[in-house]
């Protein structure tokens, strides 16, 4: 198949990937998940994933005609059951020491037209199903790491008023721009941004607020943050000892909220891209951490079903920072893709938490985590709630203020 990425720009992105973003150790093994119509980018991650000296590479890919079948003519039963098999083996390879390598190159909207009541007990059976596979990436045991390649749907969907080349073209150089390798030395681009995100995140460890209030339209939050919390921007050295930096592209820097401290309102500014359907204009009011009101202008039954998942679906595993100025939100794009929208703007997550958030004597342990305030659940959902109208401060732990950012950008 035809890339719309040259040979050359292909190789770089690869690089960047193997290279900066997993950091892969000579004999490591790795394990690549893609959809099928990301095969020139895998073929290429493979050839720089030997270079640098895997032990073995393994492709696992998906395909979206075999999804849609399943919708289509799969029994109803069919609906609540995954393949746990796979994802213990993925677990153990994790555990065992493999890196981890995701491909997002999908349809966004794939789903958009099958029952939304399979759908979301398609990805409960998935979720659960798949628990030992993602407990070593959301503890961080292993390097990862995700990198994007062009979709002709989803690039019809974030550029639709040009021809089907001129989309899946315009895609692919914003994934270059936006990944940071069209420059001439990607590597030096991504230290240097990488530093920067240090900085941020250094800076916030050591003011150690408590809280975060947010205020602007249809906003006034405030987010308690985790006992031991801890900011994490850029690359994050794994348990294994590899530094990585799990996506890419990334502009944020975030760390865990209090499960039990989060109250007030928040509109989100951008509309969410969840599995086929997108949620617009979603508003929620928090009571001691959970989400007791919610409505979208759009999609507001998904979202019900999705607060709906577990008792930890309607409360914070995540609050992120990221300025207005940010590349993709400077692009004027949405990506219907998490991985890029989320990185336009300040957000926060529903569901799981990251343990690596957390201060050393708190992250190898489940049962503190759980204890200083993390979140336990089957979903991680990132939806965005910065603009260039959002203030935000920082409360301190003797209840004084600091401004952390003032009009969608950092105040210092």
């Amino acid at each position: 198949m035809k890339s719309p990425i040259s040979d050359a720009n292909l190789e770089k992105l690869a690089a960047v990937s193997i290279n900066t973003g997993l950091n892969l150790k000579k004999g490591q093994p790795l394990v690549i998940t893609a959809p099928l119509n990301a095969q020139p980018l895998v073929r290429k991650l493979t050839e720089q994933a030997y270079k640098a000296g895997a032990s073995l590479v393994t492709t696992i890919y998906t395909d979206e005609a075999d999804t849609l079948a399943r919708y289509q003519y799969g029994s109803d039963e069919s609906f609540d059951v995954a393949p746990g098999w796979l994802f213990e083996g993925l677990g153990k390879a994790f555990t065992d020491g493999a890196a981890r390598l995701a491909v997002a190159a999908s349809n966004p909207m794939l789903l958009a037209e099958m029952d939304a009541d399979k759908v979301s007990r398609a990805n409960k059976a998935q979720s659960i199903a798949a628990k030992p596979a993602m407990q070593p990436i959301v503890t961080f045991q292993t390097n990862w790491n995700i990198i994007s390649y062009p979709h002709v749907e989803w690039a019809k969907l974030v550029f639709p008023n040009v021809s089907e080349d001129e989309a899946m073209q315009k895609l692919a150089d914003a994934i270059l721009k936006i990944s940071r390798v069209d420059g001439p030395d990607p590597v030096a681009a991504w230290a240097e941004h990488d530093e920067a995100l240090h900085k941020r995140a250094d800076w916030l460890n050591e003011q150690n607020f408590s809280a975060l209030k947010y205020t602007g339209p249809g906003t006034d939050l405030t987010l308690g943050l985790a006992d031991g919390h801890k900011w994490v921007g850029g690359s994050k050295v794994a348990r294994n000892g590899v530094r990585c930096i799990a996506n890419i592209p990334t502009e944020e820097v975030f760390t865990t909220p209090h499960k039990d401290r989060v109250d007030g309102t928040v509109s989100a500014t951008k509309p969410l891209s969840y599995n086929g359907t997108l949620i617009e204009n979603i508003s929620v009011r928090f009571e001691h951490g959970r989400i007791v009101e919610s409505s979208a202008t759009k999609g507001e039954s998904v979202l019900k079903k999705v607060l709906e998942t577990d008792e930890g679906a309607a409360r914070l595993g995540e609050v992120a920072l990221v300025p207005h100025s940010s590349p993709i939100s400077q692009s004027g794009l949405l990506f219907y893709n998490t991985l890029y929208d989320e990185n336009a703007a300040c957000h926060i997550a529903l569901g799981q938490c990251y343990s690596e958030c957390f201060d050393n004597a708190i992250k190898t342990d489940p049962e503190k985590v759980k204890a200083s305030g993390g979140n336990e659940s089957l979903i991680h959902i990132d939806w965005m709630i910065g603009s260039d109208k959002i203030d935000i401060d920082g409360i301190k732990q003797d209840g004084s203020t600091v401004p952390v950012f003032r009009k969608g950008e950092w105040a210092s």
